[in-house]
């Protein structure tokens, strides 16, 4: 006989599987993007973070955590800007040209060679944030994406890609979270990692 589903036994089975998700995480990839955060910042250079939906929220989530706490943290200011958080930018580029332009509209505007840009998506292939994967490229900044385990189009695109083993969207949205945190915390806990 099958056991009848409880919410229990749902939320159980929830954090086991987060926890995979969790699991599935390349390290070597998080101490990678801990290291090129870190040297945008010694350099001067602008970190730029994107993301749809959920992604949009976590994109936002990091660049505060960033900019203000990992910043009081080092003594030395990040330069990061969610490209989420404008909307009469967003509303602009998406009326007067496509909502695929949303993001790369505005790295036209603000990115140099060197910047960072880092691409939050489950599904690692909605055509806005490839368009500015794809774009960040051409202008010579070092791209990164968190993505889920479809990888997507950007998969092919990012010079730095983390990868997590879930295609559930609320399991890799915090899945992604926690990778922000690392890169944030790490700078907090362990200033000097920024020297």
């Amino acid at each position: 006989m099958v056991e009848k589903l409880t919410i229990s036994k749902w939320a159980r089975e929830y954090i086991e599987k987060s926890a995979r998700a969790n699991a599935s995480i390349d390290l070597e990839a998080v101490r990678a993007i801990i290291q090129k955060v870190a040297e945008a910042g010694r350099n001067g250079r602008k970190i730029f973070v994107i993301g749809n939906g959920g992604s949009a929220s976590n994109a936002s989530h990091f660049a505060t955590d960033l900019g203000k706490s990992a910043s009081d943290a080092v003594g030395k200011r990040f330069f990061i800007l969610s490209l989420n958080d404008n909307t009469s930018w967003i509303t602009a580029l998406g009326n007067d040209y496509s909502y695929d332009e949303i993001f790369s509209g505005q790295l036209k505007n603000y990115a140099n060679t060197g910047d960072l840009l880092i691409v939050l998506s489950v599904s690692g292939s909605s055509p806005n944030l490839v368009k500015a994967a794809e774009l960040a490229k051409t202008m010579g900044l070092h791209t990164i994406a968190l993505i889920g385990g479809k990888r997507g189009t950007i998969s092919k695109v990012a010079d730095t890609v983390v990868v997590v083993e879930d295609t559930h969207y609320g399991r890799v949205e915090d899945a992604e979270m926690t990778i922000c945190h690392m890169i944030c915390y790490a700078l907090i806990e362990h200033p000097e990692w920024a020297d």
